[in-house]
């Protein structure tokens, strides 16, 4: 099986963000059920609205590519963007336009492989991915396409993590060190021990020539709360943003 069935197969079962310590018993796709999700969400990534800035883009055509559970698809459909969105399962299409329709709102919602986005050339002025490129086959591919498909001027907003990370080095303590594999990189753990099989994870200057195409890049690690949760809080606050598992991406094409 390809790695992209792979991923898809995984994610099917459970659109990201939906998993049962989330959503704590909570009738699937009930009101209920999506108010945990934002709940949670809220609270482990509370800079999302800062980072993004969803308002500054009223008006203007976006496609976020990984809808997952819809929740940032809510936030930009609220603040008057015109909403598109592709996910690799049928699981989260159907997931997100729940999540719309019980606030009024609704987008153009397709089940495809990123690696090929059915959309002409110049169509979008902002494309958007929050942690779902990086499970890819071919993330380099996503993002020529990303280039295609955005205006001149166009950007592109959006989260890849970050392999220099504390959570990084805890995934390599329990499935290197202490299960006697020392040799084994953070790449490898990262691959086979996080989420779906063959995720991936960066620095900076990675996604900085990733994104080479573009004219302009910003990339900047941000400490989470996935990095910080179980360590005393005297020892968490030495660590620096750029032992972050985010990096937040901006690029101008």
């Amino acid at each position: 099986m390809k790695l992209n069935q792979r991923v898809r197969s995984y994610w099917e079962k459970e659109p990201c963000g939906t998993a049962e310590e989330i959503v704590g018993g909570a009738k699937p796709l009930s009101r209920k059920w999506f108010d945990k999700i934002e709940e949670f969400r809220n609270q482990v990534e509370p800079f999302i609205p800062d980072v993004v800035q969803f308002e500054k883009y009223r008006g203007k055509k976006i496609l976020e590519i990984g809808v997952g559970a819809g929740s940032d698809h809510l936030r930009w459909a609220q603040a008057g963007a015109r909403c598109n969105g592709v996910d690799l399962t049928e699981a989260a299409i159907k997931t997100t336009r729940k999540h719309l329709a019980y606030h009024g709102l609704k987008s153009n919602l397709r089940r495809i492989d990123a690696e090929k986005l059915p959309f002409k050339d110049g169509s979008f002025d902002v494309v958007y991915s929050w942690g779902v490129i990086h499970h890819s086959e071919k993330p380099e591919v996503i993002v020529r396409e990303i280039h295609r498909v955005l205006k001149p001027g166009g950007v592109f907003i959006g989260m890849f993590y970050g392999r220099y990370s504390v959570l990084s080095f805890k995934r390599w303590m329990k499935y290197a060190l202490l299960a006697g594999k020392p040799w084994r990189s953070f790449s490898d753990v990262i691959w086979h021990h996080m989420e779906s099989i063959g995720t991936k994870a960066y620095t900076v200057g990675e996604l900085r020539r990733m994104f080479s195409s573009f004219s302009g890049f910003e990339g900047k690690q941000i400490l989470t709360w996935h990095d910080i949760v179980k360590w005393p809080r005297w020892i968490r606050s030495f660590f620096p943003d750029k032992w972050g598992w985010f990096i937040v991406v901006k690029a101008l094409k």
